[in-house]
């Protein structure tokens, strides 16, 4: 038996038999055509255009049919791209000045525009280069005549591995016989991982080389829930991995059982259990796995489906807040005001990057740089207020003068509203993120103009360290259980408290079940995160008391390494659900 260990992006765990898709890199050599040839070679771009657009068109109906509007809208996107002027008249611009071909004028503009993400920091904006390279694909397909093999009509049960899944290859698998893929690339972000979450495949990205690895036919064991990919395992190995599966699903199910019951220690304390979401379809999954509140809608999401021209409308993103505040059932939803800039979206449409984005124009920054695109956000905020329990936060504050600016921003939109006869909540609930660690420092003051905190530690992480965990040569060393780390949300929990406002922990570091007892014993109340972490995070909850995790948290905060923290956390935690590890 052979074990690959990947990024595990949709849960679950499949045993099957594989098929192994060849990598497919169209190669387009290099041809100039005859002078005369260049209207020909236009007409070709504008026909394959045409055709592509509608190929998607029709894509993306049957995707929001079979998986929900949302998971739908990903194509958009794709659509967006195909009609950006700019990336039109950037191909035509190759065919006329460099007498290239259709094929080559579209390889060679699509790679550039690709290549721009690529050099992005941020991975859900690197992963978008499987969409671009979707898009090439299916133009180059439409001017050569090649289609992929069609994995829509199989009469057997099988696991797919790629070398990487397209968004339109997913969407398009066969459910019924699909049981699971793994991919040697992709990250959690991808557009391929957001459809698989939304078909329920189990699925594992990342795994370096597994299509060399396996051959068609060879068994294989995916598990979506740890991102393992166990290849040829024997009849003893199997029937162990089988035993192993069984008693997922028993846990499964018993963690299931807990979706009606309350976040409550043995001791009788209350915790709140909230959900991160990219899309309002998430919301339904995350009730049903008991989530009692969404912690952290990202909302940059709405502009995936733009070409780079292109702006979100107000009346846009007042469907979509009004979507997810419908599904939220009365419950909190917290609406985070956009995180785009630096190396994200708009990193894309200037002339001129930023050398270093992380430090540059970015989230609140970049917002207040932009009143008009500010503006159009917080009117729909603020007229869907009055439709649910909705709470504004605002990204990536650094100093209180950046807070009292948005709140200038939302108080001139509220007397426009006003002046304009439209009903919306004044008393609306405003809290910020503490990312950045200047503003961790100076919670105690943040605390006395905000409703509310939430600390992203993912970026508290990376600002704290000075480690960019997208950068595989130090990513090693991007740990949150780094003593320095921990000191800063400690202060900020207490602050909050101190100060009687809600504090939350919306970062990864809130969905994993080996920081849930050290965060409840610094005092936190309410955790955010993916839907599918709430059942485990529950389940340590409920089988604690407040004595016991203080307990934990004294000693913890006595440790002067991450791997103290980490080795007795794994300890205390595997006390309570040894399956988790």
């Amino acid at each position: 038996m052979e074990i690959k260990k990947g990024i595990g992006v949709s849960p679950g765990v499949v045993i099957g038999t594989a098929i192994v898709l060849d990598a497919e890199d169209l190669v387009v050599p290099r041809r100039q055509v005859d002078s005369k040839q260049r209207g020909e070679e236009v007409a070709r771009v504008e026909k394959a255009m045409s055709a592509g657009s509608a190929d998607l068109a029709t894509l993306r109906d049957e995707t929001k049919q079979k998986h929900g509007a949302e998971v739908g809208r990903i194509f958009d996107f794709h659509i967006g791209i195909l009609r950006d002027p700019t990336i039109v008249k950037q191909i035509l611009r190759e065919i006329e000045l460099n007498r290239s071909s259709a094929e080559y004028a579209i390889s060679v503009v699509m790679r550039r525009f690709a290549q721009q993400f690529q050099e992005m920091s941020d991975p859900y904006f690197r992963d978008r280069v499987k969409d671009i390279h979707d898009i090439e694909r299916r133009l180059l397909r439409q001017l050569i005549g090649q289609k992929r093999e069609d994995l829509s009509h199989l009469t057997r049960d099988v696991v797919v591995l790629a070398h990487d899944m397209l968004p339109s290859q997913t969407a398009a698998l066969d459910k019924l016989h699909v049981k699971g893929f793994a991919t040697d690339v992709g990250g959690r972000t991808s557009h391929t991982a957001i459809v698989a979450r939304a078909m329920g495949i189990p699925a594992v990205v990342g795994l370096g080389d597994i299509t060399a690895e396996v051959s068609g036919g060879d068994l294989v064991i995916i598990d979506g829930n740890r991102g393992v990919v166990i290849i040829n395992p024997d009849a003893e190995q199997l029937e162990e991995h089988r035993e192993l599966e069984r008693k997922q699903e028993r846990f499964e199910a018993d963690l299931k059982q807990l979706a009606e019951l309350p976040g409550r220690t043995v001791d009788g304390h209350e915790v709140s259990l909230w959900a991160n979401i990219e899309f309002p379809y998430e919301i339904d999954d995350a009730v049903e796995r008991g989530a009692t509140g969404v912690g952290l809608y990202r909302t940059e999401f709405l502009y995936l489906s733009k070409g780079s021209d292109e702006e979100v409308s107000e009346d846009e993103h007042f469907d979509a807040y009004s979507e997810a505040i419908r599904r939220s059932r009365g419950k909190p939803l917290v609406i985070r005001t956009l995180d785009l800039g630096a190396d994200k979206q708009t990193q894309a449409k200037q002339g001129n990057p930023e050398r270093n984005p992380f430090l540059g124009d970015r989230s609140i920054r970049m917002c207040l740089h932009d009143i008009p695109m500010f503006k159009r956000q917080l009117r729909a905020l603020l007229r869907a207020s009055i439709t649910g329990d909705v709470r504004i936060m605002f990204p990536m504050i650094s100093t209180l003068m950046e807070l009292r600016q948005a709140r200038m921003v939302l108080n001139d939109v509220m007397e426009e509203l006003e002046d304009d006869g439209i009903e919306f909540r004044r008393d609306i609930p405003i809290g910020i993120m503490i990312e950045v660690p200047a503003a961790a420092l100076m919670a105690s003051e943040f605390a006395k103009e905000v409703n509310f905190f939430s600390i992203g530690t993912n970026d508290l992480v990376q600002y704290t360290l000075a480690v960019d965990r997208t950068n595989e040569r130090v990513a090693g060393l991007f740990c949150p259980a780094h003593p320095a780390h921990l000191r800063l949300v400690r202060d900020v929990i207490r602050a909050g408290n101190r100060a009687d406002i809600a504090v939350s922990v919306c970062g990864e570091m809130a969905g994993d079940p080996l920081y849930t007892l050290l965060l409840l014993g610094l005092g936190l109340n309410t955790f955010s995160m993916n839907g599918p972490d709430i059942p485990e995070v529950k389940k340590i909850i409920r089988s604690t008391t407040m004595e016991n995790a203080r307990h934990v948290a004294r000693k913890v905060m006595s440790f002067d390494s991450e791997r103290q923290v980490m080795h007795f956390l794994r300890e205390e935690t595997r006390k309570f659900i040894p399956e988790a590890f």
